[in-house]
């Protein structure tokens, strides 16, 4: 019997987020048996800095990748917006997963049902923070890191008047009841690739038994998203965003571009055909760039 060793990073969540795709494996391929390897990646371990000061998303995977290389891994699972825009040739992403809910959710402290306004909001990137100011224009907002647990437990004793998180991993741990708000994708746009699953290994090898678990729509997505962040020069420090929405045959993309001078952004949107998801992605980065310089 083959076995296909499945790295993780080792939080309840990115083991859920591992489980899908062994419970995939499981349905279409009794032939194959799977082998769940969790570790802890750099931005687990160093939690009192911000992403953009230790070294960017990349801290999320580069233990995972040094597994698969050595080959004490086959496959890697991760979220696909904690994902460098760019992946190693030897170490290509081989599947995407059906996407879960996209957009970001509201949590208020248990047994609360408004947001303490002497409390911080507490969020994670600086592209929740700045579309919130919008919405919450009189709050305070403070960083936070660590596993959605984690978080959890620091608003639940009174550090935070009310957290901002994807309601996609709030949804995988079974704490949809915890959401007191989901922003549509026009008041939060979303990071690019929030709610899709990426599964990566090693280039030149066999993955048929991945087919049944890729998913053709997130793919166009995915694929759109990340070109307007890699245009952008995204993923950096830099607050960006980016969604896409297939309806048939069309692809309809959204993008958020922050300028460093002044603090502002503007957004802004284009539709295509899915198969041009990727050069759309590129075109309204240009262009979002391009009405700024012009303004």
């Amino acid at each position: 019997m083959r076995i296909i060793r499945i790295g993780s990073r080792e939080s309840e969540l990115a083991v859920r987020q591992s489980r899908i795709l062994i419970d995939s494996i499981k349905q279409y391929h009794n032939e194959i048996e799977t082998e769940l390897i969790t570790m802890k990646t750099t931005g687990d371990i160093i939690l009192d800095k911000s992403l953009d000061k230790i070294g960017g998303k990349g801290l999320f995977v580069k233990e995972l990748d040094l597994a698969l290389i050595e080959g004490r891994s086959d496959l890697s699972v991760h979220s696909l917006k904690d994902m460098p825009m760019e992946t190693p040739e030897e170490l290509p992403i081989l599947a995407f997963s059906k996407r879960e809910d996209p957009r970001d959710a509201l949590v208020l402290p248990l047994g609360c049902t408004e947001i303490d306004p002497v409390l911080p909001i507490g969020c994670s990137s600086q592209r929740r923070m700045l579309q919130l100011k919008k919405i919450y224009p009189g709050a305070n907002y403070k960083g936070i890191r660590g596993n959605v647990l984690t978080r959890l437990e620091k608003l639940d004793r009174g550090e935070y008047g009310a957290l901002v998180l994807a309601a996609a991993g709030l949804k995988r741990l079974g704490l949809e009841s915890r959401i007191s708000r989901i922003f549509t994708t026009e008041e939060i746009i979303p990071a690019a690739g929030q709610g899709i699953l990426a599964v990566q290994g090693r280039a030149g090898e066999s993955y048929e038994f991945l087919k049944q678990f890729h998913n053709e729509e997130a793919t166009f997505q995915a694929v759109c998203e990340r070109a307007f962040v890699k245009t952008l020069n995204g993923g950096c420090s830099s607050p960006v965003a980016a969604y896409a929405k297939v309806e048939d045959e069309m692809i309809t993309v959204t993008g958020l571009y922050f300028d460093e001078i002044t603090g502002d952004y503007i957004t802004g949107n284009l539709t295509g055909k899915k198969e041009d998801a990727e050069q759309l992605g590129e075109m309204l980065a240009n262009k979002l760039r391009t009405e700024w310089c012009m303004r």
